[in-house]
């Protein structure tokens, strides 16, 4: 075995865990990068993984897997930087171990974040939602499971590592009934649940035996789903709803797009903007204002319809009684 696999096992079993004590969706998103840098590697190379070295993935290849990201898996380039992210923190941990590949370290731990542009958030308008939650077929098994968690990704608006990390200790459908996640930066919040979506979990939980921790939205054979099987589903599925809604043919829906669309709603309802913030675990409030504020056009529409018009004089206020008046000229 080559230098890259030994390192690569004792990079998640020392440095993520130990030395810098990630969260575990942290830990998940790593393992990520790496299983599609490491598949990725094996195809372009012709080598099995356990035989790639650090030569083998040096800083050219690295930013042709990037590109690969961005064009082949149209990930946006956030993503891209968080894989690369994850990259760095695997070679600068290897420029210790390894220090006779050094040079090819260097260049690779060299290849700079990409600018991102801030773009308006997609998200869905209630038909398209309505549309995408009609799709699964819920005669069959896997139609009831993809349903309920379509209802509550758009409810509670939960990352994707949220979602698949969730089970059935996580989930109260009793009175105050509520979601119990960890989130970014080992952050624990709960969510509520609206009526409508305890009666969809409370369907889903009739469907087989469970135990607390049994995976709240598994596979046929009871494993967690994966984050690129949750990913498929949903793209499965809007594609199924732009039959009956076209305007979803413009739009690439992801999980994230539900999270969007959870904070949309909540901000269309008159929610402020620090509960939305709570209700989604972001770090600062400012994070939801720039994002969410930024992407309502309705918001700004009653902004503008509140200005004077152009070309006409502002009024001024005249109190209806003589007092007031009298008062009002002091």
């Amino acid at each position: 075995m080559t230098a890259l696999g030994p390192t690569l096992e004792a990079f998640f079993t020392q440095r993520p865990l130990n030395q810098k004590r990630a969260s575990s969706h942290t830990v998940t998103a790593y393992k990520h990068t790496f299983r599609l840098l490491v598949s990725y590697a094996s195809k372009r190379t012709g080598k099995p993984p356990c035989k790639l070295d650090f030569d083998d993935l040096d800083a050219t290849f690295i930013g042709a897997f990037l590109d690969h990201l961005e064009a082949d898996r149209r990930n946006s380039v956030r993503t891209r930087n968080s894989r690369l992210a994850a990259i760095h923190s695997l070679y600068r941990y290897a420029a210790l171990e390894h220090p006779e590949h050094a040079a090819t370290i260097g260049r690779v731990l060299a290849i700079p974040t990409k600018r991102a542009e801030r773009t308006d958030i997609a998200f869905l308008e209630p038909d398209e939602a309505d549309a995408i939650l009609a799709a699964p077929n819920r005669n069959t098994w896997h139609g009831r499971r993809d349903h309920a968690l379509l209802v509550t990704v758009l409810q509670t608006g939960l990352r994707v590592s949220e979602l698949t990390g969730l089970c059935w200790s996580d989930v109260e459908l009793g009175r105050g009934a509520h979601l119990r996640c960890e989130g970014k930066g080992r952050k624990q919040r709960a969510t509520p649940l609206t009526a409508h979506t305890v009666s969809v979990l409370r369907a889903w939980s009739a469907e087989r035996q469970r135990t607390p921790q049994a995976p709240l939205f598994p596979t046929s054979r009871g494993t967690p789903l994966s984050i690129d099987a949750v990913e498929a589903l949903v793209a499965k599925h809007a594609a199924t709803a732009q039959k009956a809604c076209p305007t979803l043919r413009t739009k690439h829906v992801t999980v994230h797009t539900f999270r969007h669309s959870c904070a949309m709603n909540l901000l269309r309802a008159g929610v402020e903007a620090t509960v939305i913030s709570l209700w989604l675990g972001h770090e600062d409030v400012q994070t939801t204002t720039k994002i969410y504020l930024h992407a309502d056009m309705s918001i700004k529409e009653r902004a503008i319809a509140k200005t004077t018009p152009p070309g006409t004089a502002p009024g001024r206020y005249k109190p209806p009684d003589h007092l007031l008046a009298f008062l009002e000229g002091l």
